[in-house]
């Protein structure tokens, strides 16, 4: 089955920069409040889609739509609540 078109945006040099300016903004600094940590190697960050962009270019480029999160509060918190939403939105009924 063919990757959507969206995956491929994670690979250009516009990404990386957008990404690395995004961790700037946010001081290295996971957004979840619970947590707050500072992390300075970018390896352990993810920028994260406040509102999933599912393939809307628009959301996925939109610095206002991107935060910080290190990547415990990102795999665990985010992936729960995105999984969820699924469930709210009928798409696994």
């Amino acid at each position: 089955m063919p990757q959507p078109p969206w995956k491929a945006w994670y690979k250009l040099a516009r990404w990386r920069a957008l990404r690395l300016r995004i961790f700037l903004r946010d001081l290295y600094t996971c957004q979840r409040k619970a947590c707050g940590r500072v992390e300075p190697d970018t390896s352990l960050l993810v920028c994260d889609h406040v509102i999933p962009h599912r393939g809307d270019e628009r959301l996925f480029w939109d610095e206002g739509n991107l935060q910080t999160l290190c990547k415990a509060c990102h795999d665990r918190d985010k992936q729960r609540e995105e999984q969820a939403s699924l469930h709210m939105r009928g798409v696994w009924d």
